[in-house]
Formats: C-alpha cells, sequence, structure tokens
C-alpha cells in the first residue's frame, strides 16, 4: 500500500511539472500575425528565439547545468545567466527604459528558465502591438554616463546574441549527454508528434 501511494505522489508531481512547463510561453510558437511591418517581424524574431529558447533549455539536469566544455569555457549554467541578461536587455528596449549594470539575483534554474521565457514573451508582445519600431532606442545608463543607438542594433545585438547563445545550449547538452528534443521543429515552431 505505501509503495502505491508514494508511486502516485510520484506520479501527480511528474504531471505537475509538465503542467507547470506547459504554461511557461513558446513550447511552440503563437500564430503569425496576419500583417506584415517591421514590429511584427521584431517580434516573430523574439517568438524564434523564445521556442528556441524554451527546447534547448528544457529538460536540463544537474549534469548539463554543470557541464563546461573547458576550464576557461562558459559552464550551461553560466550561459543560461548570460541569456537572462540578454532577456532582461530585450525588454526594457521594449519598455523603453534604459540598460543600466545588470544586477542579476542567485535564482534557480527554474526560475532563470522561467523569467527567460517570459521577458521574452512580453517583449514580443509589447512589439507585436506597436506600429513604430524606430520608437524602441536602446538607451544606456550607467554611472551617468548615457548613450543610445537604434532598433537596428537590438537586431544585430542582443537578439541575435541570444539566438547564438540558444545553440550553445543545444551543444552543450548533447556533450554531457543529453540532446535536444528532436521533434521540436525550429522551422514550423511546433513540436511534431
Amino acid at each position: 500500500m505505501r509503495t502505491i501511494i508514494i508511486s502516485g505522489l510520484i506520479l501527480l508531481a511528474m504531471t505537475n511539472v509538465n503542467a507547470q512547463d506547459k504554461n511557461l510561453p513558446y513550447y511552440e510558437i503563437p500564430d503569425y500575425p496576419e500583417t506584415y511591418n517591421a514590429c511584427t517581424v521584431a517580434a516573430r524574431m523574439i517568438d524564434g528565439l523564445g521556442f528556441r529558447y524554451y527546447w534547448a533549455t528544457e529538460g536540463l539536469t544537474e549534469k548539463d547545468l554543470v557541464y563546461k566544455p573547458s576550464e576557461s569555457g562558459r559552464s550551461t549554467d553560466e550561459t543560461l545567466d548570460h541569456l537572462l541578461g540578454l532577456s532582461d536587455f530585450i525588454l526594457k528596449i521594449a519598455l523603453k527604459q534604459p540598460v543600466g549594470s545588470n544586477d542579476q539575483d542567485d535564482l534557480t534554474f527554474d526560475e532563470k528558465r522561467s523569467r527567460t521565457l517570459n521577458n521574452l514573451k512580453s517583449a514580443a508582445d509589447i512589439f507585436r502591438n506597436s506600429t513604430d519600431l524606430s520608437a524602441f532606442k536602446i538607451q544606456f545608463n550607467r554611472s551617468g554616463n548615457t548613450s543610445e543607438f537604434p532598433f537596428w542594433n537590438t537586431i544585430n545585438g542582443p537578439i541575435a546574441d541570444a539566438i547564438w547563445h540558444c545553440g550553445q545550449i543545444v551543444v552543450l547538452r548533447r556533450a554531457s549527454g543529453n540532446p535536444f528534443n528532436s521533434k521540436a521543429s525550429v522551422f514550423l515552431g511546433k513540436v511534431r508528434n
């Protein structure tokens, strides 16, 4: 009887974890908008990043998180910290807030993953519902020194950098023995059956 109860609790916990995961954004890419404009294209780029991040990080284990290919390289977990910072950066641009120094809390893997995905979703939603991409400038404010850049730098800066690092996560997890789910189609933005 005790074994049945314990088995039931484990099954319930596993179901709860899976349900929580599907509540995170980017299990699938949202439907594309009916109209093309600069803002909807930017949103779609971030949606693509979100989908890649979701599946690059889905099912990572502690072994995966501590893995690093060399002593001087970043571990998977350190790369996830960098991706979180990039998602904060992208969201601040969408919110038209200055980007300052990035003080990150000491978060668990699940907290980092959730915050990164939700940052990307929030930013994409803001862009998707906007019409003038030129209004979204990168504003830096570091120790009283300010500078400003056009949105173009967001594309080749934090968005492209984050896509690059998602690819690194995929390579690192394969090297640590836990490959990316091949049923996640980055072309379709869906999970194949």
